[in-house]
């Protein structure tokens, strides 16, 4: 078997919550050693969220496999001095804690590196390194509400946050990206460096052609539900038994399905329906005109048609519908995965490589690892004791 992208490197992490967590766990999956520093006896808080994974938490099982737990009291001199060391033998240092947090305890990001011009020192911040909001504590929601993100999400009557922490998957992507990036650099280079992803900008940046409306008409793109603020028609439709959403993503596919599925030439021509900027204009007729279709038909009969048409649909799902999923099963998406309390299931990685299956390692309990890499740093078993009694060390 070929060998993983990242076999080799070592990644320790100050981590917790989601977007840290996030970006290393991809880097784990990629093959990179991950050693994430927890806290004594409570650990990651996401550890404690819930009890929905036969008694672990649900994020916590998400983002945290294929790790090694070391549990270390860091306000303690011995607890600090094994980080250190933990971090001068690695490759990447990540930390997302709140802000100055890192420093205070010791593992300042900048100082790390300037002491170590190989190492890659990442960090997540809320609202980055510098400005006005530097200081503030940054939880997702906050950073949905703060960037304008809930006020495109939602019903025309009330915004809404998104079903899944949207912010912290932005900036923990954003810096699994960027250590790719910086590793890259290193390997030409041989010099490693200080990546800051905030939270905020990270989602500034997803907010995409709506901040791009309003700068240029000084308009707010308004809430549609379902519906595209942009696009018409592109909603959710009834059906016979339910619903159905359809997408139309130019004006050659409302030609299509107005005269190839529906047979309805007046409609297709109709002065206000030509264009997608005249749909657009017309939203409530169009999408009217479109369900006095749609309800005519079974919903497995109707998207049989669009597909033969070549118009895009697709099944307004809940999450059972994803979980039991025929693409998640037939193209063999799923995996078993150990935990502290059994195997589970999990999906593959996203990232696909032709020539290796991505590593899917097991989750840790709190501290599983802290007396192996304890030992790794040729600390003496009777010393290492001392410290687990002492309450320096977790197992």
């Amino acid at each position: 078997m070929s060998e993983l992208p990242l076999e080799g490197i070592t990644v320790v992490s100050l981590e917790q919550a989601v977007a840290a967590p996030l970006a290393t766990r991809h880097l784990a999956d990629l093959g990179a050693r991950v050693i994430k520093i927890e806290r004594v006896g409570e650990g990651d808080f996401a550890r404690n969220y819930d009890t929905a994974v036969d008694g672990l938490a649900s994020h916590f099982v998400w983002l945290n496999r294929g790790k090694e737990s070391i549990a270390v009291d860091l306000k303690s001199d011995e607890g600090l001095a094994i980080a250190r060391e933990l971090v001068a033998r690695a490759d990447v240092f990540v930390q997302n804690s709140a802000p100055g947090a890192a420093a205070r305890l010791g593992l300042d990001p900048a100082e790390l590196a300037t002491a170590d011009p190989a190492l890659i020192s990442a960090s997540i911040s809320g609202y980055g390194t510098s400005g006005p909001y530097r200081d503030r504590k940054a939880y997702d929601l906050l950073i949905q509400a703060e960037t304008g993100l809930v006020s495109l999400t939602g019903s025309p009557a009330e915004p809404a946050k998104t079903g899944v922490p949207a912010s912290d998957i932005a900036a923990g992507l954003y810096l699994a990206q960027s250590i790719l990036a910086a590793l890259f650099r290193r390997s030409r280079t041989g010099r490693g460096g200080v990546v800051d992803v905030s939270m905020f900008d990270a989602t500034a940046e997803w907010i995409g052609h709506p901040m791009y409306i309003q700068m240029h008409t000084g308009r707010q793109t308004q809430r549609h539900g379902l519906g595209h603020a942009a696009i018409v028609p592109y909603d959710s439709f009834p059906t016979a038994d339910g619903r159905l959403l359809i997408g139309v993503q130019n004006d050659r596919g409302w030609q299509t399905l107005m005269n190839g599925v529906f047979g309805r030439p007046d409609v297709a021509d109709d002065p206000r329906f030509v264009t997608n900027t005249d749909r657009v204009a017309h939203r409530v007729e169009c999408d009217s005109a479109v369900a006095a279709e749609t309800i005519r038909f079974a919903g497995a009969d109707l998207a049989a048609r669009l597909e033969a048409a070549g118009v895009p649909s697709a099944v307004v799902n809940d999450v059972a519908g994803l979980v039991n999923h025929p693409q998640l099963a037939e193209r063999d998406r799923w995996r078993t995965i150990g935990t502290p309390v059994g195997p589970v299931q999990a999906l593959l990685p996203p990232m696909g490589f032709a020539d290796v299956e991505l590593a899917m390692g097991d989750v840790p309990a709190l501290g599983q690892h802290t007396r192996a890499l304890l030992d790794e740093l040729g600390y003496p078993a009777a010393l290492s004791a001392e410290w687990v009694s002492s309450g320096v060390v977790g197992v």
